[in-house]
Parts: C-alpha cells; sequence; structure tokens
C-alpha cells in the first residue's frame, strides 16, 4: 500500500466537485473557497438551481451552471457531470464544511479498495455523529425508526478502519468517473431523496463496492427540509415509494 503523501502527490488535480446550491449564499461561497484550497480538485462545478447572487473567488477552476428552472438533486448532478474530465467526480452538499482536506485519504482508500464510491464520516456542528452510513431502508427498518427503536445507522467512531457498508448519504460522495458514468449516473426518476440509497443499490447490483471512511470527516449543517416542509415531506414519500416498488425483494447482497 502506497503511503497517503504519495497517493496524493499522484492524484493531484484529479477531482470534479459537484454542487448544488438552492440560495445557501454564504454557505456555498465558503465551501468554494475551502475546495480550491484542496490540490487534488482541478474543477468545482457549482450549479445555481435558485435565483441568487454568489461572491465567489475569481478562479478558472470554478464553472457556474445557471438553471432556468429547478432541477433535482440527481438531475442536476448528472448535468454537472457531462462537465467533468477528471478521474473523480465529488458529489458535495452545499450545507458541507470541511475539516482540512479529505480528498487525499479518501483517494487512498478508493484506489486502495478498488471501490466506484468512497465517502467520509459525517458530524453534525454540534460534534454528533451523523446517520450518514445506512443499512438499507427496509418496512421492518423504518418501522423501528418510526418508533425510535432504530434509524438503520451503522454503528461508527470516529477514527475507525474503513469499511463497506450498504449505503451513504448524499452529502458527500465521492466516485470514480468511470463508473459512475458505467452506472449511468443517478436515476432522475427521483426528484430530491433516495438518489443515494439507489445509486449505491445499483453499485453493489453491478459487482462493485463502496467504501466509507470514518478516519475522514466533515460537518454537515442539516436543514431537515422534509421535517418541517410539506412539499419536501411529498417529495421525500414519493422517493420512498419509487424505491421500494424498484427493489422490492431484490436488494443485492453487500460483501
Amino acid at each position: 500500500m502506497r503511503p497517503i503523501a504519495e497517493c496524493e502527490s499522484m492524484m493531484k488535480r484529479m477531482i470534479a466537485v459537484s454542487i448544488v446550491s438552492h440560495g445557501h449564499g454564504e454557505m456555498v461561497e465558503c465551501l468554494a473557497v475551502a475546495l480550491l484550497g484542496c490540490n487534488q480538485v482541478n474543477r468545482i462545478l457549482l450549479t445555481i438551481n435558485l435565483p441568487e447572487e454568489l461572491h465567489l473567488p475569481q478562479d478558472e477552476r470554478i464553472t457556474v451552471i445557471r438553471n432556468p428552472q429547478p432541477k433535482g438533486f440527481g438531475a442536476n448532478h448528472n448535468a454537472a457531470f457531462l462537465l467533468c474530465r477528471e478521474t473523480y467526480f465529488c458529489v458535495v452538499n452545499p450545507d458541507i464544511e470541511l475539516i482540512g482536506n479529505p480528498f487525499a485519504e479518501l483517494l487512498a482508500e478508493i484506489e486502495r479498495t478498488h471501490s466506484a464510491l468512497a465517502a467520509p464520516l459525517v458530524t453534525a456542528p454540534q460534534g454528533h455523529i451523523e446517520d450518514s452510513i445506512r443499512y438499507f431502508p427496509t418496512l421492518i427498518s423504518l418501522g423501528k425508526k418510526f418508533f425510535g427503536v432504530s434509524d438503520g445507522r451503522y454503528s461508527v467512531e470516529h477514527g475507525q478502519e474503513s469499511f463497506c457498508p450498504e449505503w451513504v448519504a448524499g452529502m458527500f460522495m465521492l466516485f470514480r468517473s468511470h463508473d459512475f458514468l458505467q452506472l449511468g449516473g443517478f436515476d432522475e426518476g427521483y426528484f430530491l431523496y433516495y438518489e443515494d440509497v439507489d445509486v449505491c443499490a445499483r453499485i453493489w447490483k453491478n459487482g462493485l463496492k463502496l467504501i466509507a471512511c470514518p478516519r475522514v470527516a466533515v460537518i454537515h449543517d442539516a436543514r431537515r427540509d422534509s421535517h418541517r416542509s410539506m412539499r419536501h415531506l411529498r417529495w421525500h414519500l414519493a422517493s420512498m415509494g419509487r424505491y421500494f416498488l424498484k427493489y422490492a425483494g431484490r436488494l443485492p447482497s453487500a460483501v
């Protein structure tokens, strides 16, 4: 196994990062500055999904895409991927805050394990670990979550060794571009929610794998819109229904 420093020097400027802003303003501006400080990032593909004016650094690595009409999560990132010429394609939520540079460790792990996708540990601003690394949802697991028995997450501690979970949440996903292309990107039939579960299921179904790297962490300042917006709740329930119709009794085995 190559040392991380050696892998980092070999993989400079190999990542295109896709971000979609929905009026996130200063959050996106700060994230862009942090990403430009990571020497593995060659391109930032920033999609403005709702009208807003941002004060971004003047840097040729930033490409701004302005949508005339809002698109869903998958459609936005798939459109950004059409501009990707890099070896890796990283999907990052606009409300993510970096803790240092996460890419050296993630690249080392994705190469070491020959995975299609790598993801860091995700923490809340208060420091607790979020439920971003989970088992595939089932009707039984959703029932347990509803009654507060279990939320379907893996028991993960910061700093533990990397492992292969069933799925990781879409707030930070580092793909091999070749594998993302072969998978057909995100399923645009989901407007919002469950695109991440779906793409992870297809990774396993296609004989690929994904890796979670708890030695690396990022901060997610979650809005949890589906908890307080009826429109987001409807999208969430519609996506859930699509997922269960698509995978009922046909979930892949993650090994």
